[in-house]
């Protein structure tokens, strides 16, 4: 079988991971790819986000398979595109991709069904937003409406802040269209879990716990970013916990899509906090998310070709995903400067120095024989081990083995 793949980050690395090792998946693109997606997979220059060529290139290679991983291509409606090709494809359309494309859209749809969550208000005008920040004052949380690469949320531990996050979006056009709306959320207090599931529109299968670590430096300073690391599993995500997240978020989330004509089938990803009025949504993603998928994939055992699919053919119900009782920890090496002003081209050396973790490529590019940076999150070096606490360890201590100039990571994933 023949598999292509959209995107070209540490996410998709880790999809493409899983699927070499499917023994059905005899052949796999990736476009665009990266420099250490190429050594298992051909890469192919078409950026994620074009639909017309990616469409045509599927027509033209007849992959059985089309895995859409990254959001804004799922959001402009890259599966329905290629469905109404004939190609078969896998992740949501995009009348229910818009769960993560709009704040505003996830927001209501919890308020109508009842799924716990922030309290909140939406704005088109900065000085209703700010109106309302002075009002409510802070700590508060303002998030860009639409897409922003995981950058479009400020929690504000002033009204000051606050304010300068409005303004940022709203007038001063930080994330483009994205923050010309924005959702104002009450601040909540607990520990953040992720929490990945595959669902059918139907059946839902959820991957073990993770959690993510989104601020630039140790002890959670710094701005937001995609993610600085992961680990698997959370070390506060019981199995009541679980219980009681299936029954009054994944269960009727699911449901609710259906009943408003968006049935969602694919990876759905629910940020959460455990609060002390009980778990809340922080947010919805539409796909896997990065680095958990790093993380959580590392401990599958199942074919992920066979998951595919089975969400695809509504029949999730009868497939048994196994996961490994190992633990794992992801360690994303960063460009220095990142998230805000970095520079690429960076030689990688010592990723043959590694002997216990898997290095997901992010952000490289093979340039003149060598590995080079070519983005802002670099590497996710991933290990797996019996405890978290061995996991870390063994990710650090491959980390210690690779360099490039600049180099930056936080020294503290896992330890929350």
């Amino acid at each position: 079988m023949k598999v292509l793949v959209v995107g070209g980050g540490g996410r998709e690395h880790a999809i493409c991971h899983a699927l070499s090792k499917s023994a059905k998946v005899d052949k796999i693109w990736c476009a665009p790819g990266n420099g250490g997606i190429a050594s298992i997979a051909e890469c192919v220059d078409i950026t994620a986000t074009d639909i017309e060529k990616m469409v045509a290139f599927a027509k033209e290679n007849k992959p059985d398979l089309v895995m859409v991983a990254p959001d804004d291509p799922l959001a402009l409606g890259m599966v329905d595109a290629l469905e109404d090709a004939g190609i078969r494809a896998f992740g949501p359309h995009k009348n229910a991709a818009i769960i993560e494309g709009s704040k505003s859209f996830a927001k209501d749809l919890m308020h109508k069904y009842n799924i716990p969550t922030a309290n909140y208000a939406v704005f088109e005008d900065s000085a209703k937003a700010i109106e309302y920040i002075k009002e409510q004052g802070a700590p508060i949380v303002v998030k860009a409406d639409g897409l922003a690469l995981g950058k479009g949320v400020t929690v504000a531990m002033t009204e000051q802040d606050a304010i300068n996050a409005v303004k940022d979006a709203m007038d001063g056009g930080a994330f483009g269209s994205a923050g010309a709306r924005v959702v104002i959320e009450e601040f909540l207090t607990g520990p953040e879990v992720s929490v990945l599931a595959f669902t059918d529109g139907k059946t839902i299968k959820t991957m073990p716990s993770a959690q993510d670590h989104k601020r630039a430096y140790d002890h959670d300073k710094g701005p937001n970013t995609g993610g600085m690391g992961a680990f698997s599993p959370s070390r506060m995500y019981t199995d009541e916990i679980a219980k009681t997240c299936m029954d009054t978020i994944f269960r009727p989330t699911i449901d609710a899509m259906a009943k408003e004509g968006r049935t969602f089938k694919g990876v759905i990803y629910f940020g959460l906090m455990l609060t002390p009025k009980g778990p809340k949504v922080i947010e919805y993603n539409a796909r896997f998310g990065d680095p958990e998928t790093q993380a959580v994939l590392s401990r599958l055992e199942t074919d992920i070709f066979d998951i595919f699919n089975a969400v695809i053919d509504g029949t999730l119900a009868d497939i048994d995903i196994k996961w490994s009782d190992n633990a794992a920890c992801c360690v994303c090496m960063a460009s220095g400067g990142y998230p805000a002003k970095y520079e690429k081209g960076k030689v990688i050396t010592g990723l043959d120095d590694v002997t216990d973790s898997i290095v997901y490529h992010a952000g490289t590019k093979l340039s003149d024989g060598a590995m080079v940076t070519n983005g802002g999150r670099v590497l996710g070096v991933t290990a797996n081990a019996k405890t978290l606490d061995e996991a870390i360890k063994k990710a650090y201590a491959d980390v210690k083995k690779i360099h490039f100039d600049g180099v930056h990571f936080r020294t503290d994933i896992g330890v929350k």
